[in-house]
This record gives structure tokens, sequence and C-alpha cells, in this order.
């Protein structure tokens, strides 16, 4: 059983948590670019927060189920429907053989996150399922989406029982933590690094209170910032070290660069400081020309911020189990 690609979309891969322990070998570690909106959409289609969800960015892609199935979208509402209807997001849906999924425009975010109940049966290449574009790795043949293409599933649903499922998942109610929901700051918490003493005091000021345009010269790899320069005390050779999410790099010419999920292994750039990684799925969900703003957090505050992140992920995992008891009673692995 299986979906088939009738639109592609801008650029739809497939991501989960990312290709971890292998940087030292040049290989980045991807993943998806929310990975709140990720994650949700698994529990939400009753699964664990590892299987592999389709990244869907900016102008979705056209699906054609050809077998029951139970599907959870997250993060940036693209207005996705269902046969032409509007479909909910952030709930367990039920599509059945010869349904549609389609999205439309954008009306909030730029990233989507489509779950399956089971996942779609790709190959784990050095431990994830994420596809790497630059490298050709991963996911569904290492690429993006295409016409044509047809994705095989894990799991189906009993097509006789799809009516009465639907029903008793609607009937479930879903309550995301405050944590966990999607509420935009005004400024993204940054907290400072050991770097961050090499800029001068006019460059921490510049960057604590400015306005940064995320520049069209932006990817999964990075998003390159303009706005005010952020100048050195002394030009200072640095050792290369290894690369993280969220790592603010100042190369010379001293506009920032927030490094994103595909970033490169290793950098020697100066870090002016680290985007908190609360505040990823938020800067994940902007595009080029959007406008964002940081604070200062200090690091006890950032980890935190995180400990309550994970805290509300058990508790919306442990609350969500009659979901995935109910869906599992109707389910059928493929052959």
């Amino acid at each position: 059983m299986s979906v088939t690609v009738l639109r592609p979309g801008l650029a739809s891969t497939f991501q989960d948590c990312g290709r971890h322990g292998h940087q030292h070998l040049g290989v980045p570690v991807g993943g998806a670019m929310d990975l709140r909106a990720h994650q949700l959409a698994n529990l939400i289609a009753g699964n664990t927060e590892d299987f592999a969800t389709l990244e869907i960015t900016l102008m979705g892609p056209e699906l054609r189920f050809d077998a029951a199935a139970c599907i959870a979208i997250t993060g940036g509402d693209l207005s996705p429907t269902l046969n032409g209807e509007p479909v909910a997001m952030s709930r367990p849906i039920i599509v059945r053989e010869g349904d549609v999924l389609a999205f439309g425009a954008r009306r909030m975010g730029v990233r989507s996150y489509l779950a399956w109940h089971g996942g779609v049966a790709l190959p784990h290449v050095m431990g994830s399922q994420s596809t790497y574009l630059r490298g050709r790795l991963g996911g569904f043949q290492g690429r993006a989406l295409q016409k044509g293409d047809v994705l095989p599933l894990n799991i189906t649903l009993e097509a006789d029982a799809s009516e009465e499922l639907d029903r008793a998942l609607w009937d479930i109610s879903i309550y995301l933590p405050a944590t966990l929901a999607y509420n935009p700051r005004e400024r993204l918490r940054v907290m400072r690094g050991p770097h961050t003493e090499l800029f001068t005091d006019e460059a921490l000021r510049s960057f604590f209170n400015s306005d940064y345009r995320i520049s069209n010269q932006s990817d999964r790899m990075g998003y390159r910032l303009e706005g005010p320069n952020l100048p050195l005390r002394e030009n200072k050779q640095l050792l290369s070290e290894g690369a993280t999410f969220g790592s603010i790099q100042v190369p010379a010419d001293g506009l920032p660069i927030v490094l994103m999920a595909d970033r490169q292994s290793i950098g020697g750039y100066p870090k002016i400081g680290h985007v908190a990684s609360v505040d990823l799925p938020q800067l994940a969900q902007c595009m080029p020309g959007d406008t964002v703003r940081f604070e200062e957090i200090a690091l006890e505050q950032a980890q935190q911020l995180d400990l309550a992140r994970e805290q509300a992920l058990a508790q919306l995992r442990g609350s969500l189990s009659a979901l995935r008891q109910r869906i599992a009673e109707h389910v059928r692995e493929v052959a």
C-alpha cells in the first residue's frame, strides 16, 4: 500500500530527528528544521517522535492515498485540504483509499510537517531517514519528492473500520501544553558563548537592540542576516570546532549567520552567541524577508526552558495513550 505524488511541491523532503554521531566524518546532522512540529505530528499520528515526517516548505505537494491511513499535519499553516475541503491541523486525520491531500496558500509559518501512523518505508542511512539534499543522502532516494513518486507505507488501516476509527479519534481531546504551543515571541532568546567577548561593546549593543532581516541567501544550512555589522575587538585566528544548530557565526563581513539543521559539521568563524533551542522552531518558521530580534538569557535559563519542553512532550505522550490504542486496534502491517 502506498501514497502517490501527484504534485511534488516546492521542496518536500523526509526528515526525522537527525543523523547524529557522524560529524567527525563530515556528515551533517540534518533533520527537521522545526523539531517541535515534527515531534508533535508524530505523537498526534500515534507514533513515537523519531519516525520520519514529510517536511513541506512553502508550497505543498498533492498526494493520493491508495489505502486508508491515519495522518497528522502540524507546523506552518499552508491551507491543507482533503478532497478539496479544509482539514484540521494538529489532529489525527483518517484518510481513505483514493483521497487526495493538497496544500494551498500560506497563512502562517513556512514549514508544515506530515506524519503517517507507522511511517513510510524508507531506508536508514547512518541511523537516520533524514534527507540531506547536498549529499543526496537518506530520505526518498536522497532527494525532494518528484511527480509520480510512489511512497510505500509501513502500516495501513483496515478499510472497513475507518469510519468507526474516525469518529473515535474525533472524540479524543488533545491538549497541547503551553510550552508546546506555537506562540511567537518578539525576540529570540540568545545565550552568550566562549567567543562573545571577542566582539566590541558596540557590536553587542547593536546585536541585542537592532532588527535583522533574513536574507534571500538563506536555506536549511543557515540563515544569513542583514543588519548592523558586528565588529571584533581584534582579528584572531580560531580553531575550527563542531557546528551546532542555533550557533550564530559572524564571518569577515560582520553580518551574522544562524546555523540551521543542515549546517556544516565544523566551523571556524567567531560566534557571537547561540539561539536557545526552545526558540529554534520559531526561527525555522521564518522565511527570507522576515525580521528577527534577539534578547540575552543565561545558560541556566535556557536549560530550564529546554527541560520544561521535554517534560511537556512526555506529558503529551502519556496523554495520547488512548489515541495510540484506538489506532492500534485497526491497523495492519503491509506485507
